[in-house]
């Protein structure tokens, strides 16, 4: 039997990989942080270093060039490449988001035809569910796909779209059928006549990353295409988000834990009235809070990543409650660390005020929270 200690402890195997990407963040990604976050463009370099050493093989079996490694393993590396920068986390969250679909529902075509290219760092993709009218209400979407013959025609607009401009196909998910309000998904590559890029967004956060309008006007794609059954969209987009809302938590843990070290470390240089800050009791106590919250969220994560990779029935519920409780905890532990750091906190020379800004998308995205209180709450009935 299992001691307590080996059925509770990370592999070692994890530990070495969550190692490698700790440094690979600190070394190469946090001098970069930054300015990709002024300049607000995306950081091909960081992509191009993380599919170097495999980082973005994470999201995928073996046989489709991945690492094999489960969500557990994806979600530590989000979180040590969140702690220096949300919007480099994001490269590799989506890489997951915009392939699941083809995973979990897409043929044995398909993912021989798009996951290695996906695996390697090659592509990237993006997840094209949302839109203007149609945000937390997938059933209030516009844009429409109509079978012509063995092809299908995709005409609409998508909003909130992450990668636009950068991922080499999408995941479209367009109404079929209006009368009955069923949806299907299609694969979409960028290169297809009638695919443009719309507007981009000027965020408050998550800088590096490009947020917009993907638009359609009558693009054609063929019906080996489709992902999943045709009408069944819904049940794509919904078991999709069940898994991909961790990397949102995972993100949001590591805001948090990199807001509260930057924090701790200047609390320890600072110095008032005589003596470095860290040795008043309220600096003390916001820094314990920070750090206790920070690392219950990190259990939660934990737990609901261990969940998915069981496959276990309660793994919906405990997403939802980890992408609640690590994205209010990455919120309100920011807002504590520029309150450490005082006036400094509020200017960009300093790293928090980013932290807060980027912090804030991980309540909204991959289902807002009071979205995962409803999914929550209906567990319990």
């Amino acid at each position: 039997m299992q001691s307590v200690a080996e059925v509770y402890e990370l592999p070692q195997e994890y530990l070495d990989f969550r190692d490698t990407i700790r440094q690979l963040a600190a070394e190469r990604i946090a001098p970069r942080a930054a300015e990709i976050d002024e300049r607000a463009e995306y950081p091909g370099d960081v992509r191009e270093l993380l599919a170097e050493h495999d980082v973005l093989g994470l999201p995928f079996p073996e046989e489709y060039g991945g690492t094999g490694t489960g969500v557990l393993m994806l979600n530590l590396a989000v979180e040590e490449i969140a702690k220096v920068c949300a919007s480099s986390a994001l490269i590799l969250m989506v890489q997951e988001l915009g392939t699941l679909p083809i995973q979990l529902f897409g043929t044995e075509e398909q993912k021989q035809r798009l996951l290695p290219r996906c695996a390697s760092g090659e592509w990237s993709p993006a997840f094209a569910l949302s839109e203007p009218e149609a945000g937390s209400d997938p059933g209030g979407m516009l844009t429409s796909a109509v079978a012509d013959g063995e092809e299908w025609v995709i005409t609409g607009a998508k909003n909130w779209i992450t990668n636009l401009g950068v991922a080499d196909f999408y995941l479209v998910f367009a109404v079929t059928d209006r009368e009955r309000r069923r949806i299907t998904a299609f694969v979409v590559e960028s290169d297809r006549p009638g695919f443009s890029v719309g507007k981009l967004e000027h965020k408050l956060g998550i800088r590096g990353s490009p947020t917009g309008q993907p638009i359609f006007e009558g693009v054609r794609v063929p019906a080996e295409n489709v992902v999943g059954e045709v009408g069944k969209g819904l049940s794509v987009a919904l078991a999709t988000l069940e898994r991909t809302r961790l990397g949102a938590a995972a993100q949001a843990v590591g805001i948090a834990q990199g807001a509260t070290d930057y924090a701790v470390a200047y609390a320890r240089e600072r110095r008032q009235f005589g003596q470095q800050i860290n040795e008043f009791q309220a600096i003390q106590f916001k820094l314990a809070d920070m750090e206790l919250r920070t690392a219950a969220g990190r259990e939660l994560l934990y737990k609901a990543c261990a969940l998915a990779d069981r496959r276990d029935p309660e793994r919906g519920k405990y997403a939802s409650m980890a992408k609640v409780f690590c994205s209010d905890t990455a919120m309100a532990v920011t807002v504590e660390a520029i309150q450490v750091l005082g006036g400094y906190g509020y200017v960009k020379d300093y790293p928090v005020e980013r932290y807060l800004r980027d912090a804030k998308i991980t309540q909204i995205y991959e289902g807002t929270n009071e979205i995962q209180r409803l999914v929550i709450a209906r567990t319990l009935r």
